[in-house]
């Protein structure tokens, strides 16, 4: 009799604490993580807290037991919140949208390239993972193309380089000067530009670029945007791990931190930059948060997100921890239509690119 009172007692403290864990989960869309950092980890652990929840309501009920109240209302919210990390959406539902659809329509695709596996050895597998993300991107025959972490061998020759890639489009970009070239982010086209800008970030390499486009009478500024990376590789903690080094996990948790505190500077930056444009604004690229995140909440502010609108499946985009991360988006503007969302499962990077299209 002690021994269940006992095992019902744990059970109800472990109740407890993941379904608080999941509340604190819905929190972290608010909070500034610049000011309390550790609530973004909770927020990156939404879907296994919520799938641990469900887990021990099943548990409980099967068992008969009243704790089952406990997660249950935890779980309760995460129905306004999981349409961001997976969708239901048919082939015909997809055809019967873009069969409706007026001729105004852009197809927009966001990818981060990895750097075209820049730390592969043998030069020839860089050059052939290039080629097959350009083949890739002719494939889709998409109108704006918003490229991050694009690595280019010679800075001078950027532009020349993408134009015998890409014959049919124009470019702007932004390059950091490295050891092995250039790095940055770049924006192809098919449809005429009338600006550009820069937003660069206070000690960091990443970036915002933005462009203005004209399209029949429409008007509207596409913003490329790459924020702080974690700069933490799967592989690269196995091997440290392996080779046995010191201090791996705090080495880890500082560039964690790191990031999770420069990061809401960045997004505040970028939205600022939204609020005082003149035209409308499309926000794409690689956010390096996740759906419960300050920076998710701050970008759609006033957009849509093309994939909660128009996609299906899982929204996944890092494949190195697929289905978990969802953290590449296309945002567009509310008074815009997301026709179809997809997210092509290509091995040339360590993100999987995100394709859309919009009606205008």
């Amino acid at each position: 009799m002690a021994r269940n009172r006992l095992f019902g007692l744990t059970s109800r403290v472990l109740m407890l604490i993941v379904a608080g864990l999941l509340i604190l989960s819905y929190a972290s869309i608010v909070v500034n993580p610049a000011k309390v950092w550790l609530i973004s980890l909770v927020g990156i652990c939404f879907v296994p807290l919520s799938a641990l929840n469900l887990f021990l309501l099943l548990w409980a009920l099967k068992r008969r037991s009243k704790a089952f109240l406990i997660p249950l209302m935890a779980l309760l919210p995460s129905f306004f919140f999981v349409g961001r990390y997976v969708q239901v959406d048919t082939e015909s539902e997809r055809e019967e949208r873009l069969a409706a659809a007026g001729a105004d329509q852009v197809k927009v695709i966001s990818y981060n390239v990895g750097r075209f596996s820049l730390d592969e050895d043998d030069a020839l597998s860089r050059h052939a993972c290039a080629d097959s993300v350009f083949s890739f991107i002719m494939s889709q025959d998409a109108d704006i193309i918003c490229l991050q972490e694009f690595h280019a061998e010679d800075m001078n020759d950027v532009k020349s380089y993408l134009a015998g890639q890409l014959k049919d489009y124009s470019a702007e970009y932004y390059m950091f000067p490295t050891e092995k070239g250039g790095f940055g982010n770049v924006t192809l086209s098919r449809i005429p530009s009338s600006g550009k800008g820069v937003l660069k970030f206070d000690e960091s390499a990443n970036l915002a670029l933005y462009t203005d486009y004209v399209h029949g009478d429409r008007r509207f500024r596409v913003y490329n945007c790459h924020f702080e990376s974690y700069n933490i590789s799967v592989s690269g903690l196995m091997r440290a791990l392996s080779s046995k080094e010191e201090g791996v996990f705090a080495k880890a948790g500082n560039k964690m931190k790191r990031s999770i505190t420069r990061r809401p500077k960045q997004v505040d930056r970028v939205f600022a930059d939204i609020e005082n444009c003149p035209v409308e604004a499309f926000v794409c690229g690689d956010f390096n948060d996740n759906p419960m995140s300050y920076t998710y909440y701050r970008m759609t502010r006033g957009r849509k997100d093309a994939f909660v609108e128009a996609g299906h499946g899982f929204g996944a985009t890092f494949a190195t921890l697929w289905p978990m991360l969802r953290i590449d988006y296309i945002l567009y503007p509310e008074r815009c239509r997301a026709l179809r969302h997809d997210i092509p499962r290509i091995p040339f990077s360590d993100h999987y690119p995100v394709v859309a299209e919009l009606e205008l």
